[in-house]
């Protein structure tokens, strides 16, 4: 009988110990599966509203471009852009703006998050909070066919040269640190560095991949210059507004998705960007 009640108190014992040791076990998971699903304010608004809010640049070739013929937009982000929103189970709405009020459209919320290239600068990082990168790409220079003193990126770089940039963009940075003979002229309209080359009043502008593959495309007069030796790579992300963690996260979770599922390859050999695409989870 005492053997019996010995046995009996083992045993409620021993389903005690399994029944505590397995809710340790499935707290961790529990606590997981919580963080895991908990949602920005941001998200939460975006699902509320059922439309992801995404600033483009219209005029970025491959990127987010508005075709001219056609009337649609087309690149690899409007690609990207939609699978984000299907993602998170809403429309995408898109909202024009450039390199130059970007910035502004974040901070003021007329967009959720821009999704068109933009490069990672320092002084961007200021104001802005940029997604993991996506695409990387060395810089190339355009000039005109006819030009007599130009013909390689190499020759660039001399008395007597003027080199255009838009303002604002990493590009600017980087040819006033690098130059030391030519003279840099900076421009506000990304088209008017073409409109200074062919009218002479400068030699070359220059431009990343994907620009420089539509000046390849559209424009007879254009020649690309690359450098024999690749320049310094510049990195693209996305951009939030600053102080938003859990969104952020929820945004580089999305660009780890597309890395590891094939979709920004996909979207990249879509748009002959396979190249400069970071592919590698």
């Amino acid at each position: 009988m005492r053997q019996r009640l010995r046995l009996a108190s083992l045993g409620k014992n021993c389903i005690k110990h399994l029944s505590l040791t397995a809710i340790f076990l499935l707290l961790p998971s529990v606590i997981f599966q919580q963080h895991a699903f908990a949602i920005s304010d941001r998200e939460q608004k975006i699902k509320q509203s059922g439309k992801l809010q995404v600033c483009i640049w219209p005029d970025y070739f491959s990127i987010s471009y508005k075709n001219k013929k056609t009337g649609q937009l087309e690149g690899i982000d409007i690609g990207l852009s939609q699978e984000f929103a299907n993602d998170l189970g809403v429309d995408v709405e898109y909202i024009p703006t450039h390199f130059g009020i970007f910035i502004q459209d974040i901070q003021q919320e007329k967009c959720d998050i821009a999704m068109f290239g933009v490069g990672k600068t320092e002084s961007r990082a200021k104001s802005i909070d940029y997604s993991d990168p996506y695409l990387s790409s060395s810089m190339y220079g355009v000039v005109s066919k006819k030009n007599p003193i130009v013909s390689s990126w190499e020759s660039m770089d001399q008395p007597g040269v003027i080199v255009c940039v838009q303002k604002g963009t990493y590009m600017e940075g980087a040819m006033r640190h690098r130059l030391k003979n030519a003279e840099l002229m900076t421009v506000v309209k990304h088209s008017q560095r073409e409109v200074e080359v062919r009218s002479g009043r400068a030699d070359v502008f220059i431009a990343d991949y994907p620009y420089g593959q539509k000046m390849l495309k559209i424009y007879d007069w254009a020649k690309l210059l690359t450098p024999k030796k690749s320049t310094d790579q510049f990195e693209y992300a996305y951009a939030v507004k600053k102080g938003q963690p859990e969104w952020l996260e929820r945004v580089n979770a999305f660009v780890k998705a597309i890395k590891a599922d094939g979709r920004l390859e996909h979207y990249a050999q879509e748009n002959n960007l396979l190249p400069i695409a970071l592919t590698n989870p």
